[in-house]
């Protein structure tokens, strides 16, 4: 449907400071990005990078009016409005007319999880659909993006509301029925999700992480965001196994249903015990409100239970049946999580995973522990520039307490020099008396950390898992993934070892 001016405008209501446009003209698209702009755009001015030139650039292009926070000296219809993040959510919903409406949406939030939870569900749909002879589902995650018409390597856990709707779009033009998606507390806070309602919410987890001045000033405001995702969810499926869990159910009581489950409190409506490893399998038995099963993940990593609950209590509440759920569990990979390696002859064993915060470390390294034992553990990995500043303590700390050896390394470091972040880490890896070696060549850090294992090693390269770019300044630079450095340097490394 063609929306005039003056139907935004109405919408936006009092958020609107200032109107010099004539709100009779057709807005025939919205957009932020000026090389998507066409002709009868109205154009939208956001973000702190932004500069007039975009403006002048879409005008040029064929936007007619622009909206923004603030006012620029370009001869332009403007509309001005006090908080531009409120107005795009709003805008946006209006130009794609509610169209998450047309499919069955799941959004997902957490700490930790998200991307293989993400990965689980979208296996056990696919697995149902694939025998209704229906399109296989649509999933927006941090490491790739799949909507019936692009897919491609994720840049952002949660993309801005513009492309996210324009995604969904895809998805409903290509007759997919089921997007599931990650949302961030970034997404809850700054409103990239405002106006969605979500079919199911699962609520995973809750760590200190994305704390600082740039991100969420202290845990409180990073549990009030997550904890937004229930203020337009349907049903709620929530972990009894996380922190501040009795504020989580009373906010997750705004939903119209509640789902719990837990692999520790046993009055959950999901319930996993009997949790054993059976080689690189976890092997469990889930009780739900309507039969018990066995189920097996073919993924290692004990930690994957509460993730493979919370994507048994997601299609649960679907009425997805039992069967899909069985195979879609076994079936399930997620690419660049908890990827094993080794030579040829096992000495040396590598993992790849996206472990990237506190408690994903604190999970990986319990789980190895436990299903690794007696090898020496080398860790390879960095953190990003200008965000989450915790972590460099956290996994300092986590990796030099658990690790012989430890490889700093470049990861996103972005506007910030990656020589200051791995100094900063490399602090607290030292004052847990640990060795180490700063190396801000992933790819040598990586090799590094294989030709130097003399006897049976793990090697934990995190972070990255199977992304194949790397975030310098405000660009994303192609760079060889690190499960391609892996496999290169273990066949080298079984080479030289003959």
């Amino acid at each position: 449907m063609i929306y005039t001016i003056d139907n935004y405008v109405d919408l936006l209501g009092s958020l609107v400071t200032k109107k010099n446009a004539s709100g009779s003209r057709e807005i025939k698209n919205v957009t932020y990005n000026s090389k998507a702009v066409c002709d009868g755009t109205l154009f939208v001015c956001k973000g702190a990078h932004f500069k007039e030139q975009y403006l002048l650039e879409a005008k040029e292009k064929g936007a007619i009016c622009y909206i923004s926070e603030n006012e620029y000296a370009v001869d332009m219809d403007c509309v001005i409005v006090s908080d531009i993040r409120r107005t795009m959510a709003l805008i946006f919903n209006k130009f794609y007319d509610n169209v998450w409406e047309k499919l069955t949406m799941i959004g997902i939030t957490g700490t930790k999880g998200k991307s293989t939870t993400t990965y689980f569900i979208k296996h056990i749909l696919d697995e149902y659909l694939k025998s209704e002879n229906k399109p296989r589902s649509a999933f927006i995650s941090s490491i790739d993006t799949y909507d019936g018409v692009e897919n491609f390597e994720s840049h952002l856990t949660t993309p801005e509301i513009g492309e996210l709707l324009g995604h969904i779009n895809n998805a409903v033009n290509s007759d997919i029925e089921y997007l599931t998606m990650e949302v961030s507390s970034q997404a809850l806070k700054y409103d990239r999700v405002y106006g969605i309602t979500y079919d199911v919410g699962v609520y995973l987890n809750i760590g200190e992480d994305h704390i600082s001045d740039i991100e969420h000033p202290n845990f409180d405001d990073y549990f009030n965001s997550k904890l937004k995702l229930f203020e337009n969810t349907k049903t709620a499926c929530v972990s009894l196994d996380t922190l501040n869990r009795e504020d989580v159910l009373k906010a997750a009581s705004k939903s119209e249903r509640v789902i719990t489950f837990s692999s520790e409190i046993d009055t959950a409506d999901i319930f996993a015990y009997d949790i054993k490893k059976s080689g690189n399998d976890t092997v469990f038995m889930v009780r739900t409100p309507d039969y018990e099963q066995e189920i097996t993940l073919t993924i290692p990593g004990l930690f994957n239970v509460q993730n493979a609950l919370a994507a048994i209590s997601v299609c649960y509440s679907l009425g997805i049946p039992q069967k899909y759920i069985y195979v879609g569990l076994m079936k399930a990979r997620s690419s660049g999580r908890m990827e094993i390696y080794s030579n040829s002859d096992n000495k040396v064993v590598v993992i790849v995973d996206y472990a990237h915060n506190k408690m994903s470390f604190e999970s990986l390294y319990n789980s190895v522990l436990k299903e690794f034992p007696d090898r020496r553990i080398v860790t390879v990995f960095g953190c990003p520039g200008k965000k989450a500043f915790q972590r460099r303590k956290d996994l300092g700390e986590l990796s030099g307490r658990y690790s012989d050896m430890v490889y700093i390394t470049e990861e996103d470091a972005g506007e910030e020099p990656v020589e200051k972040i791995s100094e900063e880490i490399a602090v607290f890896v030292k004052g847990e008396g640990c060795e180490y070696e700063i190396e801000n060549d992933r790819g040598e850090a990586i090799k590094k950390a294989i030709f130097t294992s003399d006897k049976d090693s793990l090697i934990l390269i995190t972070g990255k898992g199977n992304e194949t770019r790397q975030k310098r300044g405000t660009e994303y630079i192609a760079y060889p993934s690190d499960v391609e450095y892996t496999k290169k340097y273990l066949k080298e490394f079984d080479v030289l070892k003959k």
